[in-house]
């Protein structure tokens, strides 16, 4: 999926620029904007999906991408921006789609990690292909994302054949783990009543979570280039290769607890951990203690500690936990839509708000901002969750004669 979203913004589009707005951040914004309007109605249809249509549609969105792309190539500057809006509103979709394969196992976590921190690799390596089709095969700006997404096609439609070959849950994942099923507009919105609480902090935290990591990972060649790597064409995959080797050790460590609630408490200390790190790293940096790559490297893991969880590990194990009636992608579809919403509104602060003020320096202040907020959110989230569990318990061990 990141081969046919993200290989465009190692593009730098020098100098060009549309009713006053940079014309990167045109394209940055119409994409996200295709993204998000994708997790709302993804709301819908992920908790939806039966499993008997889920490669027709893996298979139909990616080639709606695709012909998003090769439209984006053809069509001239400013009227190929559109192009990229449709290129975002079916990718949107793809991750609820190939994580519904996977959930409510035994070893979904373990699963789940290697697959999340494939797209920790996935997008640094998709960046690299984009400069190796500028840089080697000569392609043109507008021509080179959909040039990228053509060298994955094969690969994609190979694999999404293999996800089809999974097994169902058997007797021992279900066991371990609660039944998952579709979920009506009156189901999700009892589900969601019911955590209520909590579902709002922890979407406040991803909001501004998921705001910073694509910012991040969008402009990773202006951060990169203000950094003093402007040269390097491995810098985006070799920085993040660490990072996912540590977040699949950790998140895969948790994924062998075979206790629900002990994994789902440990996620909330991991969520911690990662906040900490990120405004501690970044003030170690600030004061010349961490140089940049490090601190680079240490920011992004305290981002994806946190921000691999909630596609779909932190919720399999709370409807695991409380014996919620669902499915994973309802829960992360809710987070999905709020935070590239975020993602949204921090482009438009950027550029419609203080235009002087540097990528990195817009980046470094609000890291602490999101560091603070996901701090106080884990507290909150964990203490909720604790009492519902220990009310829970309670009630599911009186007598019901006395």
């Amino acid at each position: 999926m990141y081969a046919f979203r993200k290989p465009f913004t190692v593009a730098t589009f020098d100098h060009m620029a549309f009713w006053g707005i940079d014309y990167k951040i045109l394209l940055i914004l119409a994409q996200v904007l295709g993204y998000t309007l994708s997790k709302f109605l993804g709301i819908k249809i992920i908790s939806e999906l039966k499993s008997s249509r889920r490669i027709l549609y893996l298979i139909s969105f990616i080639a709606i991408s695709e012909l998003a792309l090769l439209g984006f190539a053809i069509v001239p500057a400013p009227y190929n921006i559109l192009f990229l809006f449709i290129n975002g509103l079916p990718l949107g979709m793809i991750w609820g789609i190939v994580f519904s394969y996977i959930e409510g196992r035994k070893t979904t976590e373990l699963l789940g990690v290697i697959l999340c921190s494939s797209f920790i690799v996935s997008s640094g390596a998709a960046k690299s292909v984009g400069v190796f089709v500028l840089k080697v095969l000569g392609c043109t700006e507008f021509w080179m994302p959909f040039v990228s997404g053509l060298i994955f096609i094969i690969p994609l439609i190979l694999f999404s054949l293999f996800l089809e070959k999974i097994p169902n849950p058997d007797v021992e994942d279900l066991a371990l783990k609660s039944k998952r099923k579709p979920l009506n507009k009156k189901e999700r919105s009892s589900l969601f009543r019911q955590f209520a609480f909590p579902l709002t902090a922890i979407i406040v935290f991803y909001a501004m979570l998921t705001a910073m990591r694509e910012f991040r990972d969008n402009f990773a060649r202006e951060l990169w280039d203000t950094l003093g790597y402007k040269e390097s064409i491995s810098i985006y995959m070799y920085s993040e290769i660490p990072i996912a080797i540590s977040v699949l050790v950790i998140l895969g460590f948790l994924g062998s607890m075979k206790n629900n609630y002990k994994a789902f408490k440990n996620y909330h200390l991991v969520l911690f951990i990662g906040s900490v790190l990120i405004g501690a790293a970044t003030f170690l940096f600030q004061k010349q203690l961490l140089a940049p790559l490090p601190w680079m490297m240490i920011s992004g893991f305290g981002m994806y500690i946190c921000y691999i969880p909630f596609n779909g590990l932190f919720f399999d194990r709370m409807i695991a936990t409380y014996k919620i009636d669902g499915n994973t992608g309802f829960l992360i579809y809710i987070a999905d839509a709020f935070g590239y919403l975020g993602s949204v509104l921090v482009l438009f602060f950027k550029n419609f708000g203080d235009k002087n003020i540097s990528f990195l320096s817009f980046f470094t202040t609000c890291i602490y901002l999101l560091s603070f907020v996901g701090i106080i959110t884990t507290i909150m989230s964990f203490h909720y969750f604790r009492r519902k569990f220990k009310k829970t318990t309670k009630i599911s061990t009186t007598p019901l004669y006395t």
